[in-house]
């Protein structure tokens, strides 16, 4: 349904406010480094019109479909709070939803689907937003169409369901693997032949030689039956030893995402916790909870502090875990980090925007833990300076005030030593 135009007055009003005022938005995991802000707020034409030139909707629109083209997600937000519709199409059959699940613009698609996005929406081959993302191996966007109800085996005028469109347009690289096993988790009918050539979709990869498609698609096509518990203990399990073949099968078979064991751990923290991120890759494109927390208070994030993944950090953070949630030692998971001496780790999470000051109930930041646990080797000294680069103050004393700098002169750190009195 298009929505209802904003009176004059109104739109108006909200065109104002726009040239007057920054855009708001969402946070997001991962800030804008410092050089790409600015007080100035960009020249579109919604922030030039005056205040007694509201666009017709028409105008709106085109205007829309044109920032989802450029992923220009602050100018899309301000076109639908000017009533914009997020359905309306150019004369190609594009729409700005279309437009997000074909390009994989994941955060325009949210804004979209928050504003009516019509999922049932064709394309000028008829095909669905599904389709479109699968033939460019979109899992991100497959994922969460299909936890908006899209239809899987919907086909278009080339005959093809979303499946087919993965394998036959697709390279059988990873994404399009990730792609198929979301689909496969779904529910998609993996014996549907292609129309007009009568290919099954196993064939077709077959055919092409992607064993790790084969692999996947003839995982699904075991018709193996079993109970809703029987499902999730099957997930469970899966998920540790990270065969995310069968976590799709498990899906499929009626597993919840968000399962738990007999310590209260789901399916993606056991993944997490082994840093199994296949698996945890295809959990959270379909929505699984990356704070869900166990009996120790552990969470998917919480746990990437203590292994040190960076590629479990990565696949994590499109799902936008809350980085202020805390261990069971109070610590948020730059402190374990830093304890550890996981320098790769400290030198990607501080771009997060966690609070590298935080202070655990032992009286500990990330800074005094890598002074007093750490051993001020070449780790140590180097997750110092990113600490300290990133903003830590190492003014901040333990509990008796004894600073990171006292603790590493106390512990014959010198190097250590040298650069926290660089710093002070």
């Amino acid at each position: 349904m298009r929505p209802v135009r904003l009176p004059l007055a109104v739109a108006a009003l909200l065109l104002a406010v726009a040239c007057s005022s920054p855009e708001g938005s969402a946070p997001t995991p991962e800030a804008d480094p410092p050089a790409t802000r600015s007080s100035t707020p960009v020249p579109t034409p919604e922030r030039v019109a005056t205040v007694t030139e509201a666009p017709d909707q028409a105008t709106l629109d085109r205007r829309l479909i044109d920032a989802a083209w450029k992923d220009d997600l602050p100018r899309a937000r301000r076109l639908v709070a000017l009533g914009a519709d997020v359905n309306a199409k150019d004369d190609t059959e594009q729409s700005a939803y279309l437009i997000a699940t074909s390009e994989g613009h994941l955060r325009l698609l949210d804004l979209t689907l928050r504003h009516g996005a019509d999922v049932g929406s064709l394309d000028s081959f008829h095909g669905t937003g599904l389709i479109r993302a699968a033939d460019r191996g979109h899992a991100a966007v497959a994922g969460r169409l299909v936890r908006e109800g899209v239809a899987v085996d919907h086909v278009n005028e080339l005959g093809w369901t979303a499946l087919h469109e993965a394998i036959i347009l697709g390279d059988g690289s990873r994404r399009y693997v990730d792609t198929v096993r979301v689909l496969v988790a779904a529910g998609a009918d993996l014996r549907l032949p292609s129309r007009g050539d009568g290919v099954t979709p196993l064939q077709h990869a077959e055919s092409k030689g992607y064993a790790d498609l084969t692999t996947t698609l003839r995982a699904g096509l075991r018709d193996v039956r079993m109970s809703q518990r029987d499902a999730d203990r099957r997930l469970l399990a899966a998920s540790a030893r990270g065969d995310a073949d069968a976590v799709a099968v498990a899906l499929r078979a009626g597993a919840r995402t968000e399962t738990r064991d007999e310590h209260q751990r789901t399916p993606l923290l056991l993944a997490s916790a082994n840093d199994r991120v296949a698996v945890a890759r295809l959990l959270v494109h379909l929505g699984a909870d990356p704070d869900a927390l166990d009996d120790r208070h552990d969470t998917p994030w919480l746990v990437t502090g203590v292994t040190g993944s960076v590629p479990m950090l990565e696949t994590l953070l499109p799902a936008r875990p809350d980085l202020r949630i805390r261990n069971r030692f109070g610590g948020v998971s730059v402190i374990p980090a830093s304890e550890r001496g996981h320098v790769d780790y400290v030198r990607r999470v501080v771009r997060t925007g966690i609070d590298v000051n935080h202070v655990n109930d032992l009286g500990w930041t990330a800074l005094l833990e890598a002074v007093i646990l750490g051993d001020g080797s070449r780790d140590y000294q180097e997750i110092v300076r990113t600490l300290l680069a990133a903003g830590a103050d190492p003014g901040i004393g333990d509990h008796d005030g004894v600073t990171p700098l006292e603790h590493a002169r106390r512990q014959g750190q010198t190097a250590v030593t040298a650069i926290l009195e660089r710093a002070t």
